[in-house]
């Protein structure tokens, strides 16, 4: 197993349910031997998250920082099965990274088809970077025809370790980020391993997945965290 080197889903207390500051955050990322951070806070459906100035503001932030390479992000609400997202394309162009996911409460969803068309309809968006936790059960979808978008549109699909934690009572969760990554593995396809950070102490920590990814035999060589400058190469960042 590789270093990890890039973790690009975490959260602050900016996002209103998350328990560290950014600098905390930053520096738990340094401690760890990180060179690639990303906060990528609730986006604006979520209560309590930080308010669309947060996002306008983001350039007062140093993106060099504790020796770490900082990119202040979004993780967006989908908010149904056109691909409707909660967050404008103003502020979406402000972004050093974009991430786009499903939570259920914000969800109006529909067939496995019609939720599958509306991820892809996202995943195809050219300024979104990574779909987070597609596998957690949020919505019945087709991960085939999700892996074969995410290869042409050069978007990551994430296997997301907070949606493996019990008390998330995610059933299907294991199983659909099995068939991910045995998808990603069969049509080569990159992806990334999300630890879906709310507090410093869970950055980098993706112990929930390694056994899935030596269930998978999955190859060290799709899995981006290993590598920043192709995980920054294939998204364009």
């Amino acid at each position: 197993m590789k270093k990890i080197l890039v973790d690009a889903h975490t959260h602050t207390i900016a996002s209103g349910h998350a328990y560290s500051s950014l600098q905390e955050m930053v520096q738990a990322a340094a401690d760890k031997g990180l060179q690639v951070l990303g906060v990528t806070e609730h986006g604006p459906s979520v209560p309590g998250t930080c308010p669309l100035l947060y996002f306008k503001n983001m350039f007062v932030v140093p993106r060099q920082m504790y020796g770490i390479r900082l990119l202040m992000g979004c993780e967006i609400n989908i908010l149904d099965t056109n691909g409707s997202l909660d967050l404008d394309e103003e502020y979406i162009g402000r972004l050093d990274l974009v991430i786009a996911g499903i939570h259920s409460a914000w969800y109006k969803g529909g067939t496995k088809e019609e939720n599958t068309q509306g991820m892809i309809n996202v995943i195809r968006h050219p300024k979104i970077h990574i779909i987070s936790h597609p596998g957690d059960g949020s919505a019945e979808l087709d991960f085939e025809k999700l892996v074969l978008a995410a290869k042409e549109a050069h978007t990551l699909l994430e296997i997301n370790n907070h949606s493996l934690a019990p008390q998330r009572k995610k059933s299907v969760a294991k199983d659909n980020n099995l068939e991910i990554l045995r998808l990603c593995k069969k049509y080569d396809v990159p992806t990334i391993l999300g630890s879906d950070a709310h507090i410093s102490f869970q950055i980098a920590d993706y112990e929930r997945l390694y056994p899935l990814l030596e269930e998978t035999d999955f190859p060290d060589e799709l899995i981006m965290n290993y590598w920043p400058d192709k995980f920054f190469d294939y998204l364009g960042i």
